[in-house]
């Protein structure tokens, strides 16, 4: 056998024993009393786009694609998870001192502002997440006219 078989028969076996590993899924049917719209009266438009934009990655219950089940994309997208959800969780907001909610809601309209959340890649692949320009505006005012009320 070549060497370049013997390559491609040993990156073929290691493909299929990553499958294998397993890895947190992120899901819960669970509403808890700290989260943001459990805590604050957010308008139905401002939960639908923030379920859709945000909820994926800064939530405690992910909506998983399809291509979940494939290692390493699997671990790449647990990862990015658990990264979101350490900056910024929406279900436990209510945990989060009046100070830090503050600047929370300051980073949330600041980065929906200035085009970095949601992030691209995640708007790429779910059309539905990207924000359009009047979705922008409503969910920044919103936020700003929240965080000035706290």
């Amino acid at each position: 056998m070549g060497k370049l078989k013997r390559m491609f028969l040993l990156l073929f076996i290691a493909f299929v024993g990553i499958q294998f590993i397993p890895t947190k899924r992120n899901v819960s049917n669970r509403v808890p009393e700290t989260n943001f719209n459990t805590l604050y009266n957010v308008p139905e438009k401002i939960q639908v786009l923030l379920k859709q934009s945000c909820y994926d990655c800064h939530s405690n219950n992910t909506n998983y694609p399809w291509y979940n089940t494939i290692q390493p994309i699997r671990f790449m997208l647990e990862t990015h998870i658990a990264n979101g959800k350490k900056e910024l969780n929406f279900d436990v907001f209510g945990n989060y001192s009046k100070r830090k909610q503050k600047n929370k809601l300051k980073a949330i309209a600041s980065q929906v502002k200035d085009g970095e959340m949601p992030l691209w890649s995640y708007t790429i692949i779910h059309k539905k997440a990207a924000l359009s320009e009047e979705d922008k505006n409503e969910l920044i005012s919103w936020i700003v006219k929240l965080r000035d009320s706290l």
